[in-house]
């Protein structure tokens, strides 16, 4: 039995404006600098419908061909592929099942036109290899300590979805992925209640 939480993104249908949430999965790629983790930020096309110009983690949506069964729809095995292949797609590196970590899942709240249900999970990259960006979905890259990314997104200088936001947050204070790791082992995985507000489409202040 797995010990993930049921995370089916399929919601309760009961408003003619219900959008059902589609699977989708993003991975906070880390290094170790020098005296701190820096997290990979990858920047969206503006021309893109859904979060265009924004600073973002790897990811997308779930596609058929992620689910090992498509009969069984086991959501959190297709994520974790998913995000492998996005991770490949869109920064042109390579990264494994087993160096993934589960962190948190959000549903976007009823109220938007685009809706997703997204597994989050954290990585450290392994070998500081080229970042080779598709110039197409992404078309910049950048590394930064979580901390000077939200300070960035506060002042202005970094447009940051509130998931992204608040994940950076939670990595700040760690200087290092062993003391990371020993936080998220002790840590319950965060789920964001979808029947929240639907949230700002960029960086807030709380």
């Amino acid at each position: 039995m797995s010990d993930r939480p049921n995370l089916d993104p399929k919601g309760d249908a009961t408003t003619p404006a219900y959008v059902e949430p589609k699977p989708a999965s993003t991975v906070v790629i880390l290094r170790e600098g020098e005296n701190e983790l820096e997290v990979l930020l990858l920047l969206r096309n503006a021309s893109l419908s859904f979060k265009g110009g924004h600073w973002v983690f790897p990811g997308g949506k779930v596609d058929p061909e992620d689910y090992p069964d498509a009969a069984a729809q086991e959501h959190y095995i297709a994520a974790r592929n998913a995000v492998i292949r996005e991770t490949r797609e869109e920064a042109g590196i390579d990264i494994s099942t087993a160096d993934l970590t589960h962190i948190s899942h959000w549903t976007t709240p009823e109220g938007g036109t685009r809706r997703y249900s997204t597994w989050f999970f954290v990585c450290q990259l392994q070998c500081h290899g080229n970042i080779c960006v598709d110039n197409d979905e992404i078309l910049d890259h950048q590394w930064m300590s979580p901390a000077r990314a939200v300070d960035a997104c506060e002042a202005g200088d970094l447009k940051l979805p509130v998931p992204t936001v608040k994940t950076l947050r939670k990595i700040a204070p760690h200087r290092s992925f062993k003391a990371l790791s020993a936080y998220l082992a002790s840590s319950e995985v965060y789920v964001f209640p979808p029947e929240s507000p639907f949230y700002p489409s960029h960086c807030v202040s709380n």
